[in-house]
């Protein structure tokens, strides 16, 4: 009998698209606090602004999961990239043309987020197909797929620093509009239309009200899941913290300005970029919440000290990047997770409202940060967090929901992508 060959094009593009797209991000990332740190000069508005980035991806993911099951996961990721390179250089060309006032920058920012995390779910929603065509195993190509966020960190952090550097904050929006389009050419050439899961076709009768229910019902009813979004919720908070305000505060005033705030968010990239694919090389084999714990632990209070303390730009970067070694085995370990245990038929909706939990408290983490940083200053707010970050990541340890994190006996028979391929 002949073996059914594998087919490597969807998986590629997937992990191309999804690469493409996420290095864009990170140039808006590095621009945006830079450009309005430098037109503000304020903390406090700096934190407003990540949280307009922020808002919309809470908004996007909650209500758009069921829009993108119903829709079809390549066509929604396609059209949230389409959509998201419009409203991304609408930005650049306002402020050529009639001028960008803060407010109207305010509006853009949220308009253009709110439909990136749609077009992430649809992309992740396809990866157990993708991996079964590649004939690899699912934990695997999470890996890769996470790797991808991570290498895309690597470069683009780096090259946003050097590109605000040399050109400024605003035109480098322009350069993230069109990675949006290339994403989307990348995704609809290279994964067929009929690439979806079998159970999508058994969707439920009803409106959409009655199937965004549905995804949030699964979400309550599942323990470790619930308890994953309450931690990745609190954790989120303190992370939108430093990386919206705290860190580029502290790089431009103490480290070297647009350079060092890239270097840093590279080298993060760059050690969860090698953490990621040493986890799907052996994460199968790993107990998991001894490395989910550990993995955090690493990743969360070392980095917000290292900011505090103020060494020499070398040591800070080599905090970052061993966290990021450390964090490298997070994400994996969440979507492995969640992959066993959310029906094929509801994942983007379920991912929609696990996604929209996690990010809840993100928007009032940036704008907290900004408002302690200029009552309380920026090392007493990094201390207070980084200690508090330590404190809630070994929650895990006392038990409850968190002892059913292990892989279920009956995964190897339920998913022949998972079983097909030595590892």
């Amino acid at each position: 009998m002949t073996a059914t060959p594998r087919r490597w094009g969807p998986l590629i593009g997937l992990l191309v698209g999804h690469t493409v797209s996420l290095t864009g991000n990170m140039l808006t990332y590095i621009a945006l606090p830079l450009y309005v740190l430098a037109e503000t000069g304020s903390p406090a508005a700096t934190g407003l602004t990540g949280a307009f980035a922020t808002a919309p991806v809470v908004l996007g993911g909650a209500l758009g999961g069921v829009l993108v099951d119903r829709t079809g996961y390549r066509r929604a990721s396609v059209l949230a990239d389409l959509v998201s390179c419009a409203t991304v250089a609408a930005i650049p060309l306002l402020d050529a043309t009639v001028g960008l006032p803060f407010w109207l920058l305010l509006t853009l920012v949220f308009a253009s987020g709110l439909l990136d995390t749609p077009g992430q779910t649809a992309r992740t929603a396809l990866l157990p197909e993708a991996a079964a065509a590649a004939r690899v195993p699912v934990e695997r190509a999470i890996g890769w797929f996470e790797a991808t966020e991570r290498g895309s960190r690597l470069l683009g952090a780096p090259l946003a620093g050097l590109l605000v550097a040399v050109v400024g904050a605003l035109p480098v929006l322009a350069v993230d509009a069109a990675t949006f389009a290339v994403s989307a050419l990348v995704v609809a050439l290279l994964v067929p239309r009929s690439m979806r899961p079998a159970e999508q076709a058994q969707e439920e009768p009803g409106g959409y009200w009655r199937s965004f229910t549905a995804g949030v019902r699964f979400l309550v009813r599942e323990p470790l899941l619930r308890a994953m979004v309450l931690l990745v919720l609190v954790t989120n908070f303190f992370d939108a913290a430093k990386s919206n305000v705290l860190l580029p505060v502290v790089a431009d005033r103490d480290l070297g300005g647009p350079t060092a705030f890239g270097l840093l968010v590279g080298a993060m990239g760059g050690g969860a970029l090698v953490g990621s694919l040493v986890f799907s090389a052996v994460g199968h084999r790993l107990p998991r919440r001894a490395t989910f714990v550990t993995a955090f632990a690493i990743a969360s209070g070392p980095p917000f000290w290292a900011l505090a303390a103020a060494p020499p730009l070398p040591m800070v970067v080599a905090v970052f990047a061993f966290a990021g070694l450390a964090a490298g085995a997070i994400n994996p370990l969440i979507g492995a997770i969640e992959l066993e245990r959310v029906p094929a038929r509801m994942r983007a909706r379920v991912y929609g409202v696990i996604g929209a939990g996690c990010w809840a408290a993100m928007p009032l983490g940036a704008l907290g940060a900004g408002l302690a940083a200029d009552r309380f200053g920026t090392t007493a707010t990094l201390l207070t967090i980084g200690t508090a970050y330590v404190l809630v990541v070994l929650t895990p340890l006392l038990g409850g929901p968190w002892r059913r994190m292990g892989r279920p006996a009956a995964v190897d028979e339920q998913r022949p992508d998972l079983a097909a391929t030595p590892t």
